[in-house]
């Protein structure tokens, strides 16, 4: 059965829904952990004023019963504390207020084309589900396919490696130690000098009415060789996490391994040699990402997305007004100027949620044990001990 992640909802209306189905029963959930993630979302320096408003939780509503995962759909609510504030604009039914139309749309938003491809004459029937409030609820799903992954010996991990024009260097290796008070970074960077500077840069940009964009990484440590295929384009694990990560909000990009890099250097330095050590194989450099042939080679995944600078800006862009025509200044909304940090938390859930969905297709399971056997059996197959 396929691992399916839906999303639905509105950035000011009641609230966020997700729903997960294909998660095998008897997975156990914990319901600090999920909030937790939701909480990271929030996170970074360059916020807005709506993350003074939300305190973003997640209700489950159906499929898991006393912690445990039940087989059936998971469905997730998650509350728009500012809906209070918007209830007459965004109500679901009619209200007697003279609610006033949108016609200013944002260049670098989906504002204008949303609203020739609906025929929406009110832009706000199209901002407000493009908003990236939206992936609150992705974070709510991908927080359950973590805890699945970590079942399975797998952790997803995310770090800033650029805002702006500030590059934090290159780290010589990663582990998964090197993330533990990734949070309590400002901007969830791993170099301290870099973060210094992020700031600095937010900080300097945001005077200056601008809004910042920048890169972040998503690191899964703890996987097995030969999740995805080689044998279809649509099941390359690569395709299907660059998909995954340029569904995000203001992703523009996408990279697997050293990427771009790569593109320019000669063939001998662009590959990881294989060598038999200790009666097993191994590689001493990772420039592949953790992918070969569109399947995992046991190595860290490391996939980067790279993010625009936020299209709501607080000195607005010219724009039109598509009732009159006119020339003028572009919808300004409340905003923040920089969110990759949040970005790379929205990047492990939809990593975690491309990787659960392939362990799901390789070892199937109607239960976390079943999955969990025909695991250990293909580790033995292939001798895979790591």
């Amino acid at each position: 059965m396929a691992l399916t992640l839906i999303t639905a909802g509105e950035s000011h209306g009641p609230g966020l829904t997700c729903i997960v189905d294909g998660l095998p029963a008897g997975l156990e959930l914990d319901r600090d952990s999920i909030n937790r993630d939701m909480q990271r979302r929030q996170l970074g320096h360059g916020r807005g004023g709506r993350m003074k408003i939300e305190k973003d939780g997640a209700e489950v509503t159906s499929g898991v019963r006393h912690g445990r995962t039940l087989g059936s759909a998971i469905a997730l609510r998650v509350d728009n504390r500012d809906y209070k504030n918007w209830e007459e604009r965004m109500n679901p039914w009619p209200v007697e207020a003279d609610v006033p139309e949108v016609h200013l749309p944002r260049p670098g938003h989906a504002d204008l084309v949303g609203a020739w491809k609906y025929n929406q004459t009110d832009i706000r029937n199209v901002l407000e589900r493009a908003s990236a409030r939206e992936t609150a609820a992705r974070v709510a799903g991908g927080a359950l396919c973590k805890a699945f992954l970590s079942a399975l010996g797998v952790e997803v991990r995310s770090h800033v490696v650029q805002i702006g024009s500030v590059h934090a260097p290159e780290p010589a290796t990663l582990t998964l130690g090197d993330f533990d008070a990734i949070d309590e970074d400002p901007v969830r960077c791993l170099d301290k000098a870099a973060s210094k500077a992020m700031v600095g840069h937010i900080n300097q940009q945001r005077k200056a009415n601008e809004s910042i964009g920048g890169v972040f990484e998503v690191v899964a440590f703890g996987l097995v060789p030969g999740l995805g295929s080689h044998v279809s384009w649509e099941t390359r694990l690569d395709g299907r996490l660059a998909m995954a990560i340029c569904s995000i909000q203001a992703v523009k990009g996408v990279s697997i391994g050293d990427a771009w890099d790569v593109a320019g250097r000669p063939g001998s330095q662009a590959h990881d040699e294989i060598f038999y050590e200790d009666e097993h194989y191994a590689r001493h450099t990772n420039h592949s990402g953790g992918l070969e042939g569109g399947m995992t080679t046991g190595d860290p995944l490391l996939v980067r997305g790279a993010m625009k600078p936020l299209p709501t800006l607080t000195k607005p862009l010219q724009s039109v007004d598509i009732a009159t025509h006119e020339p003028a200044q572009a919808l300004r909304e409340r905003t923040d100027s920089c969110t990759v940090p949040a970005a790379g938390v929205v990047g492990e859930a939809m990593v975690a949620h491309v990787l659960a969905s392939a362990y799901i297709d390789k070892f199937g399971g109607d239960h976390i044990d079943d999955v969990r056997g025909a695991l250990d059996a293909y580790r033995t197959r292939i001798g895979w001990t790591s």
